[in-house]
């Protein structure tokens, strides 16, 4: 299966909104915030390549309080 950590970029003062948000969807692992470039970092993971995509693209990126994200997909653990 499909891993891959997505860095995000929140609007200011609502990581903890977006946060909460990124842990009531089905697939996300672990979320975290942090100091730094990116707000939140989030482990996801999906039965496909294609599901993990459209995860990312229909069910991240979309939160309304998220400003950007990038996403490194893991090639072995």
């Amino acid at each position: 299966m499909p891993n891959a950590f997505v860095l995000i970029n929140t609007e200011p003062g609502m990581e903890d909104v977006v946060l909460k948000e990124l842990k009531r969807i089905a697939g996300v692992n672990d979320a975290y915030c942090s100091y730094g470039v990116y707000d939140i970092i989030a482990k996801v993971e999906a039965e496909s390549l294609d599901k993990l995509k459209d995860m990312i693209t229909r069910r991240i990126r979309v939160l309304s309080k998220v400003r950007s994200t990038l996403t490194l997909i893991i090639t072995e653990e």
